[in-house]
């Protein structure tokens, strides 16, 4: 086993990582940027490096800097969690060209998976289904016209590289086609460095449902169930569920054979996903592979009993997978919440500032992957997402009653959350009935998400938490010299109304 992980991200996920580590009995090392000095998961790591500026670019990006550092600190492997370089086949190459073990799949299986054309060309020869379309370069508008045409439209237009819904477009028509090809492909050239497109048929109102894969280095390949990952917003999901009420035991077998012969096509080993859409008559396509572990993965392990990070790390260091296909046995119902830092109402803008008040919420299957707590700053220069809220019930039934419930009881103040939005899902119609699909939010609020009213209770609490938050600044800065209670009692004031304001805005 290890000697010692260093984990190459930051959040929740470096907090995942960090538990599996103590539960193994390996130490662990965390990075962080100038505006992560003071974040959760750096508290909690056995070490802590600083890697540079708050920008991504200049520090949790800079891939030398982190293999210089795991190598400071002594490190073995490096787990890089999700987002950041977790895809990035030149780091996990990197790594492996440093000596060290990159807790993943192999650097060409990334490369190779990690190209929308490469990943495609390998799905068919696997004899996976495929949604009908092609690649072109952003400047091809007459070979774009022909194979839209071909395909039939809508036609969705999206990047080669990349994923998380950049450069992605629908067009509805060949007049919108040429702006969609253009603006994808300059949006594609941006984030990745490469302007090539994709145009495929689009599925109108499609599931998004993905297969859980592990494959170890002996040739054991398994699937650990479905996920339902439907509710979206951009092209990135919301709410996530395991099983899905819409794939039955056949399905879930015939998309769980394709999946794993994916993944092996490609030399695949660690955890992985592989993602589908599927229609109204239950007919699949191959939509991606991401080569990592998923933000959804704990409804996974709650259905499953299986740590997937702790199998990450054990295929990692070259032991066989713990269990077999047999072995896997779906029990329950397990619900996901992402708890992003966004406002809902506002067409979800991101929000930043600092936790003045956090409680969570506890109980009977109730589970919550955190990464902030109360005085946490939650900066403006990475993914929205703060905290993930998991239920977990013997039916769905259960797991939506517990999810309503536990929702009720997280509080979040000091920043705009999507709490509310959350709770409207929860007492939708739709929702309850497992009517999803990728347009569930287009369908079921067509004039966008509007949060009731907060009630009186919360008002006061949200008054509450902000003044005892000012009370405590106040009294840090009296303690250095730098106020006087006349200003003090002014800075009260302020805080009480700027703590109903950001309620009023959705905080809750």
């Amino acid at each position: 086993m290890f000697r010692k992980i260093l984990i190459a991200n930051r959040g929740e996920i470096a907090i995942r990582v960090i538990r599996a580590c103590r539960l193994m009995g390996i130490p662990n090392v965390a990075v962080y940027s100038d505006a992560d000095r003071a974040a959760l998961h750096v508290r909690m790591a056995d070490q802590a490096y600083n890697i540079g500026p708050a920008a991504p670019t200049q520090s949790y990006l800079v891939m030398d800097k982190i293999i210089e550092v795991a190598h400071k600190a002594g490190a073995d492997a490096i787990h890089p969690g999700y987002g950041f370089l977790a895809e990035n086949w030149q780091f996990a190459r990197k790594v492996e060209q440093a000596g060290l073990t990159f807790i993943g799949p192999p650097s060409e299986s990334i490369r190779v998976l990690g190209d929308k054309l490469e990943a495609r060309k390998l799905a068919v020869a696997a004899r996976v289904p495929v949604v009908p379309g092609g690649p072109v370069n952003a400047s091809e508008l007459k070979k774009a016209e022909v194979l839209a045409e071909e395909c039939g439209y809508p036609v969705l237009v999206k990047a080669v590289a990349g994923g998380g819904g950049k450069g992605m477009r629908v067009v509805e028509s060949a007049a919108g086609l040429e702006k969609a090809v253009a603006s994808s492909g300059n949006e594609a050239r941006s984030a990745f460095g490469d302007d090539r497109v994709f145009i495929e048929k689009c599925i109108v109102r499609p599931r998004h449902i993905e297969i859980q894969v592990a494959c170890d280095n002996f040739g054991n390949a398994v699937y650990l169930g479905e996920r339902e990952c439907s509710i979206q917003r951009r092209h990135q999901k919301l709410v996530e569920e395991a099983p899905s009420v819409f794939v039955d035991q056949d399905l879930r077998a015939r998309m769980g054979k394709v999946a794993v012969e994916a993944v092996k096509a490609a030399g695949y080993v660690n955890v992985g996903t592989v993602e589908f859409l599927v229609d109204a008559n239950k007919d699949f396509y191959f939509l991606e592979v991401n080569t990592r572990l998923q933000v959804e993965h704990p409804v996974t392990e709650l259905v499953t009993g299986i740590d997937l990070v702790h199998e990450q790390i054990a295929i990692a260091a070259g032991e066989r997978l713990s269990f077999t296909q047999d072995d896997i046995k779906i029990q329950g119902h397990a619900i996901e919440c992402r708890i992003c830092a966004e406002d809902a109402s506002n067409n979800f803008i991101p929000s930043a500032g600092t936790v003045l008040s956090y409680a969570e919420p506890s109980g009977p299957g109730v589970r919550v992957d955190s990464g902030i707590k109360e005085g946490s700053e939650v900066p403006p220069y990475y993914d929205s997402l703060v905290a993930k809220l998991i239920t977990y019930g013997a039916d769905r039934g259960s797991a939506i009653k517990r999810m309503k419930q536990a929702l009720a009881e997280y509080r979040v103040a000091g920043f705009v959350t999507n709490l509310p939005f959350h709770n409207l899902v929860m007492d939708t119609d739709a929702f309850v009935k497992g009517d999803l699909s990728t347009s569930f939010i287009q369908d079921n609020y067509p004039d966008g998400v509007i949060h009731p009213e907060p009630t009186q209770d919360m008002l006061e609490a949200a008054a509450i938490a902000a003044a005892l938050a000012v009370y405590r600044e106040s009294k840090r800065m009296r303690q250095v010299g730098k106020c006087d209670n006349k200003s003090t009692g002014r800075w009260k004031q302020q805080g009480l109304l700027a703590g109903v304001e950001k309620l009023q805005g959705g905080s809750w």
